[in-house]
């Protein structure tokens, strides 16, 4: 449990060691696509019935 625990704090410290360290330009463009998916998904909902 303790050591799932460290595995759990380790992959957020790395994640967030990753997140600063991208550049801006790598993130405008993940920004990008997923607001593009966001926009796809929400077409998708609107055609359905019901």
């Amino acid at each position: 449990m303790a050591l799932r625990m460290l595995y759990l704090i380790f992959i957020r410290l790395l994640g967030l060691i990753l997140l600063f360290s991208r550049a801006d330009r790598a993130r405008d463009v993940e920004l990008f696509a997923l607001r593009h998916e966001n926009a796809v998904l929400r077409r998708q909902l609107r055609v359905r019935p019901g």
